[in-house]
């Protein structure tokens, strides 16, 4: 019985470094996000 128990345990642990390898393999694309923003016009204007 206790056996089953470490085995289980070692398992998971296999199972976690084995997610976070492909995590580290394969990252995760970041989110992109088209940014709008209003500009003053008097940026634009005659300068003086």
């Amino acid at each position: 019985m206790r056996n089953i128990v470490w085995i289980i345990l070692l398992l998971l642990i296999l199972g976690a470094g084995g997610g976070f390898l492909a995590l580290g393999a394969f990252p995760p694309e970041p989110k992109t996000q088209t940014i709008q923003k209003v500009l003053p016009n008097e940026r634009f204007g005659p300068k003086g």
